[in-house]
Protein backbone atom coordinates (compact mmCIF):
# COMPACT_ATOMS: atom_id res chain seq x y z
CA UNK A 1 0.00 0.00 0.00
CA UNK A 2 1.22 3.15 -0.71
CA UNK A 3 2.10 5.91 1.83
CA UNK A 4 -0.14 9.13 2.59
CA UNK A 5 1.98 12.27 2.51
CA UNK A 6 0.23 14.92 4.30
CA UNK A 7 1.45 19.05 3.59
CA UNK A 8 0.01 22.16 4.57
CA UNK A 9 1.44 25.20 6.27
CA UNK A 10 2.71 25.35 9.86
CA UNK A 11 0.05 24.74 12.29
CA UNK A 12 -2.44 23.17 9.83
CA UNK A 13 -2.37 20.20 11.95
CA UNK A 14 -0.14 17.49 9.87
CA UNK A 15 1.38 16.17 12.71
CA UNK A 16 -1.15 15.82 14.63
CA UNK A 17 -3.91 14.41 12.18
CA UNK A 18 -0.86 12.33 11.22
CA UNK A 19 -0.40 10.49 14.36
CA UNK A 20 -4.18 9.84 14.77
CA UNK A 21 -4.60 8.62 11.16
CA UNK A 22 -1.62 6.74 11.57
CA UNK A 23 -3.68 4.80 15.05
CA UNK A 24 -7.11 4.74 12.92
CA UNK A 25 -5.15 2.83 9.69
CA UNK A 26 -2.60 0.92 11.65
CA UNK A 27 0.35 2.49 9.74
CA UNK A 28 3.81 3.53 11.08
CA UNK A 29 4.20 7.62 11.40
CA UNK A 30 6.86 9.69 10.43
CA UNK A 31 7.32 13.20 11.14
CA UNK A 32 10.08 14.59 7.83
CA UNK A 33 10.99 17.72 10.80
CA UNK A 34 11.04 15.46 13.11
CA UNK A 35 14.18 13.15 11.37
CA UNK A 36 15.76 16.15 10.64
CA UNK A 37 16.24 17.52 14.18
CA UNK A 38 16.78 13.81 15.00
CA UNK A 39 19.63 13.37 12.45
CA UNK A 40 21.31 16.72 12.81
CA UNK A 41 20.96 17.11 16.68
CA UNK A 42 19.78 20.68 16.98
CA UNK A 43 15.83 22.00 16.21
CA UNK A 44 15.33 23.34 12.67
CA UNK A 45 15.05 26.89 13.84
CA UNK A 46 18.73 26.61 15.06
CA UNK A 47 19.43 24.55 11.71
CA UNK A 48 18.21 27.79 10.08
CA UNK A 49 20.07 30.45 11.53
CA UNK A 50 23.08 28.90 11.86
CA UNK A 51 23.35 27.19 8.55
CA UNK A 52 20.45 29.18 6.57
CA UNK A 53 17.08 28.05 4.67
CA UNK A 54 19.07 26.55 1.39
CA UNK A 55 21.22 24.30 3.60
CA UNK A 56 17.56 23.00 5.69
CA UNK A 57 15.87 22.62 1.98
CA UNK A 58 18.95 20.43 1.53
CA UNK A 59 18.65 18.26 4.25
CA UNK A 60 14.69 18.35 3.54
CA UNK A 61 14.62 17.16 0.04
CA UNK A 62 17.20 14.20 1.49
CA UNK A 63 14.32 12.72 3.70
CA UNK A 64 11.91 12.89 1.14
CA UNK A 65 13.65 10.96 -0.94
CA UNK A 66 14.58 8.72 1.72
CA UNK A 67 10.74 8.31 2.91
CA UNK A 68 9.46 7.59 -0.50
CA UNK A 69 11.06 4.63 -0.42
CA UNK A 70 9.17 3.35 2.68
CA UNK A 71 5.52 1.77 2.42
CA UNK A 72 2.60 1.77 4.57
CA UNK A 73 3.75 5.32 6.35
CA UNK A 74 1.69 7.91 7.71
CA UNK A 75 4.26 11.11 6.71
CA UNK A 76 3.93 14.62 7.45
CA UNK A 77 6.06 17.10 5.67
CA UNK A 78 7.41 20.55 6.85
CA UNK A 79 5.55 23.26 6.30
CA UNK A 80 7.89 24.29 3.05
CA UNK A 81 8.32 20.74 1.53
CA UNK A 82 5.82 20.54 -0.71
CA UNK A 83 6.14 24.27 -1.77
CA UNK A 84 9.17 22.75 -3.71
CA UNK A 85 8.74 20.30 -7.45
CA UNK A 86 11.82 18.00 -5.96
CA UNK A 87 10.29 17.56 -2.93
CA UNK A 88 6.94 16.63 -4.77
CA UNK A 89 8.38 14.80 -7.50
CA UNK A 90 10.28 12.03 -5.60
CA UNK A 91 6.98 12.02 -2.83
CA UNK A 92 4.53 11.31 -5.42
CA UNK A 93 6.37 7.82 -6.33
CA UNK A 94 6.11 7.11 -2.90
CA UNK A 95 2.19 7.73 -2.02
CA UNK A 96 -0.27 10.24 -2.55
CA UNK A 97 -0.40 13.82 -0.68
CA UNK A 98 -3.03 15.00 0.89
CA UNK A 99 -3.30 18.57 1.82
CA UNK A 100 -4.84 19.89 4.88
CA UNK A 101 -6.32 23.14 4.05
CA UNK A 102 -6.38 24.96 7.24
CA UNK A 103 -7.47 28.90 6.95
CA UNK A 104 -5.02 31.15 8.23
CA UNK A 105 -7.09 32.36 11.22
CA UNK A 106 -7.11 28.44 12.38
CA UNK A 107 -3.64 28.50 11.85
CA UNK A 108 -2.98 31.69 14.35
CA UNK A 109 -5.13 30.02 17.12
CA UNK A 110 -3.20 26.74 16.43
CA UNK A 111 -0.09 28.47 16.89
CA UNK A 112 -0.38 31.45 19.29
CA UNK A 113 2.92 33.00 20.27
CA UNK A 114 5.31 29.52 19.94
CA UNK A 115 8.30 30.93 18.91
CA UNK A 116 9.67 27.68 17.49
CA UNK A 117 8.44 28.75 13.96
CA UNK A 118 11.11 30.48 12.23
CA UNK A 119 9.08 31.62 9.62
CA UNK A 120 6.01 32.35 11.69
CA UNK A 121 7.21 35.09 14.17
CA UNK A 122 6.19 37.98 11.48
CA UNK A 123 2.22 37.56 11.45
CA UNK A 124 2.42 39.73 8.33
CA UNK A 125 4.93 38.18 6.55
CA UNK A 126 3.42 34.82 7.53
CA UNK A 127 0.11 35.65 5.75
CA UNK A 128 1.81 36.50 2.66
CA UNK A 129 3.92 33.44 2.72
CA UNK A 130 0.87 31.24 3.16
CA UNK A 131 -1.00 33.02 0.30
CA UNK A 132 1.91 32.31 -1.89
CA UNK A 133 2.51 28.56 -0.80
CA UNK A 134 -1.30 27.36 -0.48
CA UNK A 135 -1.42 27.61 -4.85
CA UNK A 136 1.93 25.15 -4.50
CA UNK A 137 0.01 23.05 -1.87
CA UNK A 138 -2.97 22.69 -4.26
CA UNK A 139 -0.74 21.66 -7.60
CA UNK A 140 1.25 19.16 -5.35
CA UNK A 141 -1.71 17.47 -4.00
CA UNK A 142 -3.99 14.57 -5.20
CA UNK A 143 -6.15 15.25 -2.35
CA UNK A 144 -7.82 18.27 0.01
CA UNK A 145 -9.15 18.28 3.28
CA UNK A 146 -10.86 20.64 5.65
CA UNK A 147 -7.62 21.26 8.20
CA UNK A 148 -9.99 23.55 9.82
CA UNK A 149 -11.85 20.31 11.09
CA UNK A 150 -10.51 18.60 14.39
CA UNK A 151 -7.46 16.35 14.06
CA UNK A 152 -10.02 13.28 14.93
CA UNK A 153 -12.06 14.28 12.01
CA UNK A 154 -9.96 15.21 9.56
CA UNK A 155 -7.89 11.61 10.21
CA UNK A 156 -11.36 9.96 9.73
CA UNK A 157 -12.01 12.22 6.19
CA UNK A 158 -8.60 10.77 5.19
CA UNK A 159 -8.75 7.21 6.14
CA UNK A 160 -11.85 7.40 4.11
CA UNK A 161 -10.93 7.97 1.04
CA UNK A 162 -8.30 5.45 1.40
CA UNK A 163 -10.15 2.36 2.55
Amino acid sequence: MNNIILCGFMGSGKTVVGKELSKIMGRRFIDTDEMIEKEQGIAIKAIFAVRGEDYFRDLEHDVCKRVSQMKNCVISTGGGALTFERNAKVLRKGGKIVFLDASFETICDRIGSNNNRPLFEDREKAKLLYDERKEKYLAAADYVVDGDLSARKAALDIAQMFK
